[in-house]
């Protein structure tokens, strides 16, 4: 038998939560984090949150971004974010993306600038930028205040899962698992 749990925000029964603080204006609800955001040479995969945790504000609203920077050939590793589903749209470049259903059919699509897509909450995705000489910049949206995430290279390969479980797991031998590992950890 297989049990499946999944939790969204709280609805709140204020208008919004303010810290325990008395005096909260309008600079409370506003997040300045992403100006500026613009890399045009990342030299890595880059995400800059505005979450509950960078943006108080947000707690209890349902809501939180993140801006996405993507050198050329830059991936986001195929993940998840367990508490909601995330709205991206291109506002640079070309990304090719994807998810998995719980099927294990595979929906991907090409994005040019001003696409959008939808990854569905929970389930394991990406995005690549597939071209080598342009960076990309996307941004997503999330319909929780704290969306969470789980990498998945990094949630099986270095939280210290068995590598002979990992190896059976993989149909491959420890030194491989070590090698990927390694490079993970690097």
């Amino acid at each position: 038998m297989s049990i499946t749990t999944q939790a969204n925000d709280p609805d709140i029964l204020t208008d919004f939560i303010t810290p325990n603080s008395s005096a909260v204006d309008a600079s409370f609800f506003t997040f300045s984090g992403l100006s500026g955001f613009y890399n045009p040479d990342p030299k890595n995969f880059t995400v800059i949150k505005a979450t509950m945790n960078e943006f108080p504000a947000l707690d209890g609203q349902s809501v939180s971004y993140a801006v996405l920077q993507f050198p050329p050939a830059g991936v986001n590793p195929p993940h998840t974010h367990p508490r909601a589903a995330e709205l991206l749209v291109v506002l640079l470049g070309t990304l090719e993306v994807g998810f998995v259903d719980t099927t294990n059919v595979l929906y991907n699509q090409t994005l040019q600038e001003g696409d959008m897509f939808v990854f569905p909450k929970g389930l394991v995705h990406f995005q690549y930028n597939r071209n080598h000489n342009q960076s990309a910049i996307a941004i997503s949206s999330f319909g929780s205040a704290n969306a969470g995430l789980l990498s998945v290279p990094k949630s099986v390969f270095t939280t210290g899962i068995d590598e002979n479980v990992l190896a059976m797991s993989f149909k491959t031998d420890v030194p491989t698992i070590q090698k990927i590992e390694l490079g993970l950890k690097g």
